[in-house]
């Protein structure tokens, strides 16, 4: 991103090269669209290799989609690598794509933990790095890592999701720290329940909202706009995830119960989510 700003400028998006992992559902989709009714120049990176084609022709001209699976290292490179030829260096990473498994833990296959894992940690990982490679020499770039609000606030039965949303969230940090000074941005996105196929069939919890895949967008867009480290979705959020991180361990444990996090499982509507549960385990 080659445009200087002052302090309560927005930076203009306007032909920003952006690539968004996950684009062609939810958040992802959400978030491709409100990026390029700024004129930003859009490429989609999806499972759903077709799937991402329709989005990024309904999108029009300077977007693309093409199918990738995150967790080959080498056909994320490879991805990345197409944006560049295609719409130029890449201004910002939107690392969107993830899984989440519902359940005991004891319960969960490991195929499924393995893949959750990949997709939404490592694959964030190689992302952020290769980013990085790209925009650190040229000063300049903004990489947005999706976390979400159980990065500070855990909830039971969707243990190793929670575990991957810490990681994303310590990882971007870190790197964060590595990158002050250089040019490159780093934001954290934690959205509550939103109203996707990965949250299909939850219940809400008390004080966590649901919200739709748009609102993301917004505070994306925004972020962009105005970078900043920390994303919670919606704002009135971050002041409950801040205390909830500050308080010791017992305090947090009667919250959940309080919250009923600790019983998430119970308010889960398997029918409602079996579609989601389905494609998941066809693609590992």
């Amino acid at each position: 991103m080659t445009l200087r700003r002052t302090r309560n400028q927005p930076r203009p998006l306007s032909n920003e090269v952006v690539a968004i992992t996950g684009g062609a559902r939810g958040i992802g989709h959400a978030t491709a669209q409100a990026l390029a009714r700024q004129g930003a120049r859009v490429a989609i990176g999806d499972l759903d290799g077709d799937l991402a084609d329709q989005v990024a022709a309904e999108l029009g001209v300077g977007a693309f989609g093409v199918g990738v699976d995150v967790t080959d290292n080498a056909a994320f490179t490879a991805f990345l690598d197409g944006v560049e030829h295609r719409l130029g260096p890449l201004d910002a990473l939107v690392n969107n794509a993830g899984i989440m498994n519902a359940g005991p833990i004891d319960a969960e296959d490991e195929a499924m933990t393995a893949r959750a894992i990949a997709i939404n940690l490592q694959a964030v990982i190689h992302g952020t790095r290769e980013a990085v490679r790209r925009m650190k020499p040229r000063r300049t770039g903004h990489i947005v890592n999706m976390s979400s609000a159980v990065s500070k606030v855990a909830g039971s039965h969707c243990a190793t999701y929670v575990a991957t949303k810490f990681g994303v969230a310590g990882f971007s940090e870190a790197v964060a720290i590595e990158l002050r000074g250089t040019g490159v941005e780093m934001s954290v996105v934690r959205p509550s329940l939103c109203h996707t196929d990965l949250a299909s069939g939850f219940a809400g919890l008390r004080g966590m909202p649901f919200i739709e895949p748009e609102d993301v967008a917004e505070r994306i867009v925004e972020t962009l706009q105005r970078p900043r480290f920390d994303v919670p979705v919606p704002k009135r959020l971050g002041p409950a995830l801040w205390l909830n991180q500050a308080l010791p361990f017992r305090a947090r444990m009667a919250l959940a119960h309080l919250t009923k996090a600790d019983q998430i499982l119970d308010g889960i509507d398997a029918g409602e989510r079996a579609a989601y549960v389905e494609r998941v385990r066809a693609d590992t």
